[in-house]
């Protein structure tokens, strides 16, 4: 069997049997006063299932470094069929979701971000009418801080890992709460910036307000629904939540917690020796290992 193809069958069935032990898992919406804390927290969350996968894949790296093309070993009719084509569709529809997620035209939801790579907002003038400018200012705070984040590129890959681990219902709830963080997040440093939490909470109700309006296939929910942008008033569930928070006055905690104590980026960089660790040990040691996984499904 050519290399690579092997390679490639060896990670969706050896990869997938690791992430769908993990993703079960059940999991507790993150607690904490500070929106940005809470979005960390959940973001951490929301990836921490990929990790075993990656090193998996390092790890089968390094081994087919180490075979000539093509490989002896080949994969057994129980492996082929039983266990690596469930493993096949899910990817392949995580794939396709993400595509959809992409080429579907954005929903009308009053005001958006959208654009992977150079963000965009976008603003109803059917909205804007109904707005001061106080308020269509606090808005626009609000997506501008979705756009610096370039939150619809983290909404999409989000959505795609989640996909991955279709249909565990821990999954998606890892999903939901970092969807929920994340708009508790964009209204603290929309604040944090100079918009008013009064004038922010009145643009959100009238989002909502306006997208109810909308004839029904035009609205936007966010349960369900494939997204590649980021909105205004984001998960209709945390609605008391965020204006609470928004009618509150912004404590000393909330703008402590701007400076993450760990970053994402800084997490993904620890994470690189231990992928040439994996690949290092594939290289050594990864052909027997996998010379005796796959003669017990010949």
């Amino acid at each position: 069997m050519e290399r690579e193809w092997l390679l490639l069958m060896l990670i969706m069935l050896l990869g997938g049997v690791v992430l769908h032990s993990v993703a079960w898992l059940p999991c507790a919406r993150p607690d904490g006063q500070s929106g940005r804390a809470l979005e960390r927290r959940a973001w951490f969350r929301l990836w921490s299932p990929v990790v075993p996968v990656l090193v998996i894949a390092a790890w089968l790296g390094g081994w087919a470094m180490t075979q000539f093309d093509p490989v002896r070993d080949r994969l057994g009719v129980l492996t082929l069929y039983g266990l690596w084509l469930p493993f096949a569709f899910i990817f392949a529809r995580a794939v396709g979701r993400a595509a959809w997620a992409l080429l579907r035209p954005a929903p009308d939801s009053g005001v958006s971000t959208i654009g992977l790579f150079q963000p965009q907002t976008l603003f109803s003038p059917f909205l804007a009418r109904q707005l001061d400018d106080k308020l269509i200012r606090a808005a626009l705070a609000h997506e501008h801080a979705h756009a610096r984040h370039r939150d619809p590129l983290r909404i999409w890959l989000a959505q795609l890992i989640t996909d991955l681990q279709w249909p565990w219902p821990s999954a998606q709830r890892r999903f939901t709460n970092w969807l929920v963080a994340l708009e508790l997040a964009r209204d603290e440093e929309a604040r944090e910036n100079g918009a008013d939490g009064t004038d922010l909470a009145a643009a959100i109700m009238a989002s909502i307000r306006f997208v109810h309006q909308l004839p029904v296939k035009e609205r936007v929910f966010r349960s369900g629904t494939l997204f590649a942008h980021a909105g205004l008033f984001g998960d209709g569930r945390v609605l008391r939540e965020r204006v609470t928070r928004l009618l509150a006055p912004l404590s000393q905690g909330e703008q402590a917690a701007a400076a993450p104590v760990l970053s994402f980026q800084f997490a993904a960089l620890l994470l690189v020796p231990v992928l040439v660790l994996a690949a290092l040990v594939g290289a050594w040691c990864g052909a027997p290992v996998l010379r005796a996984l796959l003669a017990l499904t010949t």
